[in-house]
């Protein structure tokens, strides 16, 4: 086995990872980053649904029992498969108690003390407030069905270049026009021009302790069916960050229990999936002609669901402090692309199971009359995974992109109440004088889902509930930080991409602190990386 050395090791090239990386190359330190998924750029993002084209290589679904999750196997992690929805949390989220009847946040952070760190990846991230003219068709039509019900209307806080961007809906599977914001753009290439090394197709599988110390040990991924192994190896670093996901790294961590000894008990429980569930209307062109007052031209009242881009309008009338917790929820209009959320959607007034048979087919001859709203509730952390797989974060079914996963998720009552209500607050909208009809996405298939996985390594106070104190350290294992979604505490009832990010960003100092008492060189005064060069991928993905 070859084994190597770094002073640092970054697990995961998502917001977590990436952040780290170039703030500790651009201090001075030796860093090397391991992602389990390809290297792709722009040119590389195709518009097709194809077995081996870019969208089934850069994302990783994996079914639970209960819950399934969806998210980026790629360099750039989430970053490229997200919509690039990028509000912050609201205030109440940092004060929420959930499950354990206790703050879950640490004490050392609120909104106001995460505001500088919110700023810092706002710009890098050139996060900007759309204005009404940015909108899509879609999102206006969700919009003047808030008004029509009473309701407010917002556009959502995005890093979008407009300029660039040509609403061609695809910026789930990689924006091929770099319209998008995603860490391919400023910290990846910030980082590699610092020194960093980052290495694709590397997936970790477990971490043992060294002298001085940490050994990493990894398995090389064939480029094209990631169920094949093609080699491995290992690589020494004094400090290690975790940032895989929150669907791997706490696997990651229970896989390395027979090395580093006994992990927190909070690793690998109090899983949230951001409280996520999505309703598809099937829309009335009719009534939103005549009720609505809208037209696109050509006899069009609207059959514009595939154009324009990601959640671009959101109601936030339940995003209030002053409600119970499990009350508060945002809805968003959201463009799922054909694939998983066409098989997922129930038809209207069926009889169960409604997501397929004749009026299932009669409603996918109507699909651009759909419009999808996308609601993140508060759940209660109910997650926990099981053993590890012997590889991975799954079993893997296919050559890419599906796996079966050990997550268990039995909803709680407060979650169930969530969802029904943020389901009856959609009817509510856009049924109103038969504008359309709403059914949520089945949860018979693959149980609930997310895009948006949390919590699953959490910080805190209470070492009983956090996996991890508030510099992101893990408790019992000094050098070992975990920056990805699995350390924030709960679900956010919005977006949590930017949250992530900051948190990454706060947990920065600290572990250039923790390297400095390590023994290496390495400083913090790099700026945010904006308007950086673009770096290309190496010409072959595998090492």
């Amino acid at each position: 086995m070859t084994v190597e050395s770094t002073d640092v090791l970054v697990v995961g090239s998502g917001f977590g990872g990436a952040i780290a990386a170039y703030y500790l190359a651009a201090g001075g330190a030796r860093v090397t980053v391991l992602e389990r998924g390809p290297w792709l750029s722009g040119q590389d993002f195709e518009h097709d649904f194809l077995l081996g084209s870019s969208y089934t290589r850069v994302f990783d679904f994996v079914a639970g029992d209960g819950m399934s999750v969806l998210s980026g196997n790629c360099v750039g992690g989430g970053s490229v498969v997200y919509f690039a929805a990028l509000p912050r949390a609201p205030r109440y989220a940092f004060e929420r108690r959930g499950s354990i009847g206790r703050r879950m946040w640490p004490a050392s952070i609120t909104r106001e003390t995460l505001d500088p760190w919110y700023d810092r990846i706002s710009e890098a991230m050139s996060v900007e407030q759309q204005s009404w003219d940015d909108v899509s068709y879609a999102g206006g039509l969700w919009a003047a069905a808030c008004t029509h019900a009473g309701r407010t209307a917002n556009p959502v806080p995005v890093g979008v270049d407009q300029t660039k961007c040509t609403n061609c809906n695809w910026m789930m599977a990689g924006c091929r026009f770099d319209a998008k914001q995603s860490l391919l753009l400023n910290y990846i290439p910030a980082a590699v021009s610092h020194g960093a090394e980052i290495r694709p197709l590397h997936e970790v599988q477990h971490i043992e302790r060294t002298d001085d110390g940490y050994r990493v040990h990894y398995t090389n991924i064939d480029d094209e069916d990631y169920r094949v192994h093609t080699g491995g190896g290992a690589i020494d670093a004094k400090l290690v960050v975790l940032a895989a996901g929150a669907g791997a790294t706490p696997l990651i961590l229970k896989r390395s229990e027979g090395s580093l000894g006994p992990m927190p008990h909070a690793v690998g429980r109090y899983f949230s999936g951001n409280g996520e569930r999505l309703n598809t209307a099937v829309l009335n062109e009719d009534r939103v002609r005549d009720v609505l007052g809208l037209d696109r031209g050509n006899g069009l009242a609207y059959e514009a669901n595939q154009i324009g881009k990601g959640p671009v309008v959101a109601n936030w009338d339940r995003v209030d402090g002053s409600l119970p917790e499990h009350s508060r929820f945002s809805l968003e209009q959201l463009y799922f692309p054909p694939g998983l959320g066409t098989i997922l959607a129930q038809a209207p007034g069926a009889d169960a199971p409604a997501w397929f048979g004749p009026a299932k087919k009669e409603m996918l001859d109507r699909w651009k009359s759909w419009l999808i709203i996308f609601q993140m509730v508060e759940d209660d952390n109910e997650g926990v995974f099981g053993p590890p797989p012997p590889t991975g974060n799954a079993m893997r079914i296919s050559q890419q992109m599906l796996g079966r996963g050990v997550l268990q998720y039995a909803p709680t009552a407060n979650t169930l109440r969530a969802w029904a209500e943020a389901d009856a607050e959609v009817k509510d909208i856009l049924e109103r004088d038969g504008l359309a009809e709403v059914t949520p996405w089945t949860n018979d298939l693959v149980g609930a889902y997310t895009v948006h996985p949390l919590s699953s390594c959490r910080i805190g106070d209470d070492p009983a509930t956090s996996a991890l104190d508030d510099r992101h350290e893990l408790r019992g294992h000094p050098g070992i930080f975990v920056t990805d979604g699995s350390a924030v505490p709960g679900a956010l009832t919005v977006n949590p991409a930017l949250t992530i990010g900051a948190l990454a960003e706060r947990a920065v100092p600290g572990i250039v602190q923790a390297a400095r008492e390590r023994g290496i060189e390495v400083s913090y005064d790099a700026a945010v990386p904006v308007n950086v060069p673009s770096t290309s991928p190496p010409l072959r993905d595998a090492v």
